[in-house]
């Protein structure tokens, strides 16, 4: 096993060579840099390749790209199976750390993960401090609530009424979502994105905004609920993986990641979550 990750690392480093000698004529082979200190020109993957683990960031709170479905620490979802295969083609171990969506940037930038993997949504205020891979799904907000009250919250106009309680979960994009578009609507803030659903259902609130695709895998759970406008959402956005601001490392990532779109895997796992459902 040790010798089958000496070869695979060790083509990660010929891969990083190749993709410095494409984009910048400094790092040529006559340059100063020689070939032992090649994964030093990626701090990130030198930063992984040291430790032989790769730390993933993720909320477990987001179906179905990050969930937890008991107590215990064990992840599922799409981002989960998609950060067991990044592990695999780095010929890393892999470890999951926990992070929330108020300190998703924090985190990244203190280096306590290597990727975000969570159906985070890429946006301009975290492009001004990260990267993004290319990205990995598209979506939009589609509001969810309970089944009588379908036609009374299907458009922006309706929700943003002081009568109307729309609850969002801190943040994300749900939160800053709510404040710029339901000004006038009454705004719960709720502790976490988990038991925002059963509150829709209890009445404690009347609406939520979130992403589509998280109506549609809500809506199957709590059949009191459901996506008004599905396929017509507010707007339209994309899902991208997190990373430090490192080109190299960004490259590599999204070569595996463009390798498993053409497989259409992401959409796979999506159906296979569906499924779990059926």
């Amino acid at each position: 096993m040790l010798k089958i990750n000496f070869r695979i690392k060790n083509r990660i480093l010929v891969f990083v060579l190749i993709l410095l000698t494409a984009c910048s004529p400094k790092f040529s082979s006559t340059n100063k840099y020689s070939n032992s200190a090649a994964a030093n020109i990626s701090p990130i993957v030198n930063t992984i390749l040291g430790r032989d683990t790769i730390n993933i960031g993720t909320t477990g709170d987001f179906m179905p790209f990050s969930y937890k479905i008991d107590s215990s620490n064990n992840y599922l979802g799409i981002d989960i199976a998609m950060a067991k295969d990044l592990a695999k083609h780095l010929g890393v171990n892999l470890k999951f750390i926990e992070t929330t969506w108020p300190t998703l940037m924090t985190d990244l930038m203190e280096g306590k993960f290597d990727v975000g993997m969570s159906g985070i949504t890429i946006t301009r205020a975290r492009e001004k401090q990260a990267l993004f891979s290319i990205p990995v799904y598209s979506s939009g907000k589609v509001a969810i609530t309970r089944d009588e009250n379908v036609s009374l919250y299907n458009s922006i106009e309706s929700i943003n009424r002081k009568e109307v309680k729309v609850i969002f979960n801190p943040g994300g994009t749900n939160e800053s979502f709510a404040r710029e578009n339901f000004p006038k609507a009454t705004l719960i803030l709720n502790e976490d994105n988990i038991t925002i659903f059963q509150k829709l259902i209890d009445k404690q609130a009347d609406v939520m905004v979130t992403d589509a695709i998280e109506t549609r895998i809500q809506e199957q759970i709590h059949k009191e609920l459901e996506a008004v406008n599905l396929n017509k959402p507010f707007n339209s956005f994309d899902f991208g993986y997190l990373i430090q601001k490192d080109s190299v490392f960004k490259r590599l990532i999204d070569e595996w990641l463009l390798v498993k779109k053409q497989d259409s895997i992401v959409e796979k796992l999506l159906q296979q979550e569906i499924a779990k459902l059926e």
